[in-house]
């Protein structure tokens, strides 16, 4: 079962800081002032933190 972790920016408001930048333990998510954050998909482990944190749910762990 592989999962790849996306980002929804429809959800995302773009208006402040990520909280679920933070959340990740591996530092895969960044953020350049209040865009969307970005995924570095080669250091996420697909945990979904990041995912279930996200109070806009914009940040989708999805099944590929």
């Amino acid at each position: 079962m592989n999962k790849r972790l996306t980002v929804k920016k429809s959800n995302c408001p773009q208006n402040h800081t990520c909280p679920a930048v933070k959340v990740c333990p591996v530092g895969a998510l960044s953020q350049n002032l209040f865009d969307a954050p970005v995924i570095d998909q080669d250091k996420c482990i697909k945990c979904g933190k990041c995912a279930n944190f996200c109070p806009k749910k914009a940040l989708v762990l999805e099944q590929i």
